[in-house]
């Protein structure tokens, strides 16, 4: 009963309370109502905020209230505490008061603050003024939302964007076990005096001293990192240290300068042990509608690499290895316009070919524009888009710089052959569009594509651009590469009809036609020139049955069987049309049932064709899932243009394609999901003998909290000839030939694992084996410390790929990422921008 009472009594001093308060605060804006009210409308209180109280209101919850005049104490039993909100700020503690007419608030015994933003204060002692923008606390501590925390003897706001604290430590760890338990942080800061500048963005600290698991590691006079709440301010970032055996020790320093919210300058210079230093440099720029990464390097140096092609100790090349000008710009863009356009750039080159390699240059080769220079090609691009809900149209033109290795010398890595830039074409302009008008039409879609492309090449360039009979007997010496400029116009219908069955039926009609203006022809045609025109018409029917079969377990399995059956006319493959854009085809479940099965348009298929295939897909409880799909080709005759010859061999030829015979090869593709910690993917084409042209698998698995692991397998054997074509020696004519390698088949492992041992101990191994050649390219074992706050990593790897002009290279490196301050790398994810 006593109990009963207790909170009776304290429910109606709350009313009360709440009511005197708003009396108080609200007793002007009455006053001056009634004043007028005769001669205008009563002004409506406050809008309440989003706490529920108005403006310059509070709201107690108490044991015990008192008034004083305007002064409130709130006090509570031992056991519980005071719960006191105003201007959206939450204040509970052993001990309030509150001046009703200053805004004053002084809390005391165990007392916890915590601000709009969910950022918390806790100390014994806390006292502020009416704004909350100055105020002392004894035994301090704050908890940020980002996790950080920071803790003080004695802390002083002394104005809206400063605070100071004394004998003060801050951590972006845990400070806390997950039991409450308290418990030493990973890394933290230990000084004399901190200043929180909210103004500068800054934490200032007199006589720091770094602590790791406690113990002193480092010691600075002053120092100064970013707020934890700015997400980027200028600064050091972490280093990048590693050794190579090319360089020697490298230390990397970023220093990152915030221009402006939407600007920023990151110079990164790469200092090493035995060469000349890199400078790193990178600008990123926000516009109103788009944004702009302009990233280069620079250094004035020798080239370094192992040039002993005898093996007797002293350089081979013939021509001297003088300090020259060296550097690279990596560039791009992209600009949203208002409406349908939009258009974009990228500038990438450099003036070395093995200068990424040299200088271990991240991540260089990326997809940023509208076409993509793919691995170890660069690619420079202007391009505009224009799309709408019906309608979509691209012109862009571009040029490559190739850095893969065409020779490769086993004995001298830095005297390796590059691929030729000039073998390699530019393409001015590429013009893509397509057109759906909004009605339909007999019931079905139509779509109009249409595209146009200009290639210009140098150098000559046989198989697969040039076609079997193109390809000269003799001496290529001096040859022009082969022009080419195309325009095709393309018109599709297709109508979707379901039965009641669910039978799905899907006929279709193709028409298309080409106009070819092919220049620098081989001389043996007699002609340096031709126009060509041809033209393609398509007619078929897509037919599928989906079924289903549900189980008591509640699992069900889902039968997708997928059939189409197409007629076209004859294929006019004009051995004069160069292949520039279907080199290179993957069949899997989606390309198999195309009409056009090629990526580009210059090589297409003609005839009779009937394609199968089906799907099957279980489900089970707890998101499990397994699927299959095996489906193939049949053709009335074979193609044989789709054949093509080998490079150091003409008269043999084969099929890159798995479509030139009148079965096409088997495509297996499948996905597992046994349970939420495992997940694989599969492909694989499987020729009509059962030996397989190509395959692809991997499989990730999680286990406890943080390990996990990556296995890949990829094999191609498209190329049945296993060959090696002796390669002239540009530096040594007369000297014994380099062996380059025209296989392209290839076969790698890839793993990756990372296991802890230990509390946040572990290990972390990464490889890629070359089965092909019987060799580890890629491989990394390291020693692994995480908490979630600091990573930490140091190992030894070893880089044995054939692009290296230092030949193999191994060392130790080390990697180092902590929270709030950032990681070692840097780049388009970073979490500074």
């Amino acid at each position: 009963m006593q109990h009963d009472r207790i909170v009776l009594n304290r429910r109606a001093l709350r009313l009360r309370l709440l009511a005197g308060t708003a009396a108080i605060l609200l007793g002007p804006w009455a006053t001056i109502s009634a004043a007028h009210a005769r001669t205008v409308q009563p002004t409506p209180p406050p809008v309440a905020g989003p706490d529920g109280l108005p403006p310059r209101a509070a709201y107690f919850d108490a044991d015990i209230l008192s008034r004083d005049g305007d002064v409130v104490t709130a006090d509570s039993y031992p056991g519980s505490r005071v719960l006191a909100r105003f201007q959206q700020h939450t204040l509970r503690a052993g001990k309030v008061t509150y001046d009703l007419a200053q805004g004053l608030a002084s809390a005391s015994g165990n007392a916890q603050l915590v601000d709009p933003d969910g950022n918390v204060v806790f100390a014994n002692l806390l006292e502020l003024n009416s704004d909350l923008q100055t105020g002392v606390a004894v035994d301090f501590a704050t908890r940020m939302t980002n996790g950080a925390s920071l803790m003080a003897a004695t802390a002083v706001r002394r104005s809206e964007t400063v605070n100071e604290l004394n004998y003060a430590i801050f951590t972006p760890c845990p400070v806390c076990n997950a039991d409450g338990s308290p418990r030493t942080p990973t890394i933290s800061i230990q000084a004399e005096k901190v200043v929180q500048d909210e103004d500068l963005r800054a934490i200032l600290y007199r006589n720091a001293v770094f602590k790791v698991g406690g113990v002193p590691v480092f010691y600075l006079p002053v120092f100064a990192h970013p707020d934890p709440t700015v997400e980027r301010a200028s600064g050091f970032l972490v280093p990048l240290i590693n050794y190579d055996q090319g360089r020697g020790l490298s230390y990397e320093q970023p220093y990152l300068i915030v221009v402006s919210p939407s600007e920023d300058w990151l110079i990164s210079p790469q200092i090493n042990s035995d060469v000349a230093p890199l400078l790193n440099a990178q600008w990123r720029r926000r516009f109103a509608n788009g944004t702009v990464v302009a990233r280069g390097g620079y250094t004035y140096a020798r080239n370094f690499g192992d040039f002993d092609l005898d093996g007797d100790g002293i350089d081979d090349t013939p021509f001297p290895l003088a300090e020259e000008h060296r550097s690279y710009l990596l560039a791009h863009g992209r600009f949203d316009l208002n409406g349908p356009w939009r258009w974009g750039f990228t500038a990438e080159r450099t003036s070395d070919k093995t200068l990424f390699d040299r200088y271990d240059v991240s991540s260089p080769y990326q997809d940023n524009g509208l076409y993509y220079g793919d691995q170890r090609r660069l690619i420079s691009q202007v391009y505009a888009e224009h799309q709408t809900r019906r309608s979509y149209l691209s012109i862009a033109a571009f040029s490559l710089q190739s850095l893969r290795v065409a020779a490769a010398s086993q004995d001298a890595p830095g005297l390796n052959i590059f691929e030729n830039d000039n073998s390699l074409p530019v393409v001015a302009p590429l013009i893509n569009a397509r057109w759906e008008p909004s009605e339909h039409l007999f019931g079905g879609r139509l779509r109009l594509q249409g595209s146009s492309v200009a290639l210009f090449r140098d150098a000559y360039v046989g198989g697969p651009v040039l076609r079997p009979q193109l390809i000269p007997t003799g001496s290529i010496l001096g040859l022009p590469g082969v022009d080419s400029r195309r325009i095709s116009g393309q018109a599709e219908w297709r109508r979707v009809i379901t039965s009641a069955a669910g039978l799905r039926w899907e006929p279709f009609v193709d028409v298309r036609t080409d106009l070819y203006s092919v220049s620098d022809l081989p001389p043996m045609l007699g002609v340096d020139t031709a126009t060509i025109t041809r033209g393609r018409a398509t007619a078929g029917l897509d037919v599928s049955y989906p079924l289903i079969r549900r189980f008591a377990d509640g699992s069900d399995l889902v039968l997708e069987p997928v059939g189409q059956l197409s007629l076209s006319t004859d294929a006019d493959l004009d051995p004069r049309i160069p292949n520039e854009d279907s080199q290179t085809l993957e069949l899997d479940e989606s390309s198999l049932f195309r009409v056009d099965r090629f990526p580009g348009q210059d090589l297409y298929e003609g005839g009779l064709r009937l394609t199968a295939g089906t799907r099957a897909t279980l489900n089970w409880a707890g998101g499990r899932q397994a699927s299959l799909f095996i489906g193939r080709s049949l053709r009335l005759d074979e193609e044989p243009a789709f054949l093509v010859p080998v490079p150091d061999a003409p008269a043999q030829l084969y099929d890159p394609t798995g479509l030139a015979e009148k079965s096409s090869a088997w495509v297996v593709q499948g996905s597992f999901t046994p349970s939420d910690r495992i997940r694989g993917w599969g492909h694989a084409t499987v020729d009509s003998s059962g030996s397989i042209r190509r395959a692809e698998l991997t499989v990730d698995g999680r286990w406890g909290r943080r390990n996990q692991g990556s296995l890949t397998y990829i094999v191609d054997r498209s190329d049945p000839l296993r060959r090696l074509n002796p390669y002239p020696n540009p530096f040594d004519p007369a000297g014994p030939p380099i062996q380059q390698s025209l296989n392209r088949n290839y076969e790698f492992v890839q793993l990756a694992v990372q296991q802890f041992v230990r509390g946040n101990w572990g290990v972390t191994a990464t490889g890629i084996v070359d089965l092909e050649r019987d060799l580890i390219t890629r491989s990394e074992v390291g020693l692994l410390f995480d908490d979630d706050c600091f990573r930490f990593e140091v190992g030894f790897r070893r880089d044995n790929t054939r692009v290296r002009p230092s030949g193999p290279s191994e060392g130790v490196y080390v990697r180092l990422n902590l929270a709030t301050f950032g990681g070692s790398g840097y780049g388009q994810g970073d979490r500074r921008w």
